[in-house]
């Protein structure tokens, strides 16, 4: 049976820890706007402050209307589900409070150049003001082998590219992905 907190219990924020990966939903005002549903999965990207708040480094891909979406209205929900021990989905709904974009001083407080995930684009600072639960019964198990490199292994060589050419939007740099 599901149940509503108003923060993080602490024993989803363990579980939440040992998640490979996650989903984020948001969408716009406009009535013929389309939700944007979003899976994220590379590790160490996620991370929870405390019981009220989230954050995770948001990485290139193929679009950036999570950030548009947030910058509209900040209406963000965060998806886990078990995929191997007991079944439970968790939601963490709130607001996405904060997108600090690469290169500022506030996504400097976040993360460091040692630490930053290649391709990297921001950080979304998420205040959560309610989080539910379900059974998560109809989720099935998979067997977790590892994680993807090839978003990394890109991102490494588009940034390469981009250091090459200062001031230069190259081609197929990640300034030219990124817009």
């Amino acid at each position: 049976m599901g149940k509503f907190y108003d923060e993080i219990p602490d024993h989803l924020i363990e579980w939440i820890k040992k998640q490979h990966m996650f989903t984020v939903a948001t969408a716009p005002l406009s009535p013929t706007g389309h939700v944007n549903v979003s899976t994220k999965g590379v590790g160490g990207t996620f991370h929870v402050v405390d019981s009220r708040q989230v954050w995770y480094e948001d990485l290139t891909g193929s679009g950036d209307e999570t950030i548009a979406h947030l910058k509209e209205n900040g209406r963000i929900t965060i998806l886990f589900s078990a995929f191997e021990g007991p079944p439970t989905i968790a939601r963490l709904f709130g607001t996405g409070t904060c997108v600090h974009e690469f290169g500022s001083p506030e996504y400097d407080l976040f993360i460091s150049a040692v630490t930053r995930t290649p391709g990297s684009r921001a950080v979304i600072v998420i205040d959560v003001h309610k989080v539910g639960t379900s059974c998560g019964y109809g989720v099935p198990y998979y067997e977790f082998i590892g994680h993807r490199d090839t978003l990394l292994n890109n991102a490494t060589i588009f940034e390469k590219r981009d250091l090459e050419a200062p001031g230069f939007i190259a081609e197929k740099g990640m300034k030219a992905i990124w817009g």
